[in-house]
């Protein structure tokens, strides 16, 4: 498939799957005019490389996991950086919690203001 298709399919842009050959996250064969040809199953690599992007990983660190989840290799040193990668991910989480925690105690003293008129924060 053409890299419009690919894109479309799965629904990133053009420019980033462009970005992701450059990373060599992505590879395309080309055509003997010059585009760019995907294999069907570049729509999964591309939602994976998406989704390990949100995690907060790094290209390298992607560029890294991707031949064991496409080929099945693995190293020791690869599982340690994974690991270490989920660990950093699991204090992310843990920061958001405490944020998203103290984000509803002001929610409750503000909805406890407009019911009463008492001053956000007094008990």
């Amino acid at each position: 498939m053409r890299i419009g298709e690919l894109a479309t399919r799965a629904g990133v842009s053009v420019r980033a799957l462009r970005y992701y050959e450059e990373q060599n996250l992505l590879t395309s064969r080309r055509s003997p005019s010059g585009q760019r040809q995907f294999p069907d199953s570049a729509v999964d690599r591309v939602r994976l490389i998406q989704q390990l992007y949100a995690a907060g990983l790094p290209s390298k660190s992607i560029a890294d996991l991707l031949p064991c989840v496409v080929n099945g290799e693995a190293t020791p040193e690869l599982l340690d950086r994974l690991s270490a990668e989920r660990d950093r991910i699991d204090g992310r989480i843990g920061a958001l919690v405490d944020a998203r925690d103290r984000l509803s105690t002001v929610i409750a003293a503000a909805t406890a203001n407009l019911r009463t008129g008492q001053r956000c924060g007094q008990q």
